[in-house]
């Protein structure tokens, strides 16, 4: 089993920066690939930005230049900057053990979540 803890979430101006956290505890060995995902209201959630060790980083379009995306052994960040009002959605992390090809990651079945930060940006 993989915890999955977020912080940093809050209301913040147009143009601000705020700095996510999400702090992993349990099972973490097979924990390659972290990343941040966002709902905002009456839309899918989204990937905003995932890290996979040794492979690199990927952002959605959006906030290409604006987020960065982090890892410091089990803590994920998500630095962002320059935040405008269609980045309000409530931020989400996500540890998918099964796409770590290692042999003794096989037997995870399923991905982890946290419970979810709210993210607020006012115009």
């Amino acid at each position: 089993q993989v915890q999955l803890v977020e912080s940093g979430g809050g209301l913040v101006q147009a143009g601000g920066s705020l700095r996510l956290s999400c702090a992993a505890s349990g099972d973490t060995i097979c924990m390659s690939t972290m990343g941040w995902y966002r709902q905002a209201p009456g839309k899918e959630r989204e990937l905003v930005a995932s890290t996979t060790s040794g492979a690199g980083t990927n952002y959605a379009d959006s906030v290409k230049g604006r987020f960065t995306i982090s890892r410091n052994k089990n803590t994920l960040y998500l630095q962002m900057n320059s935040l405008k009002p269609d980045d309000t959605a409530v931020y989400y992390c996500n540890a998918d053990p099964r796409r770590d090809t290692r042999w003794f990651c096989s037997d995870f079945v399923n991905d982890y979540w946290g419970q979810g930060t709210q993210v607020t940006v006012s115009s």
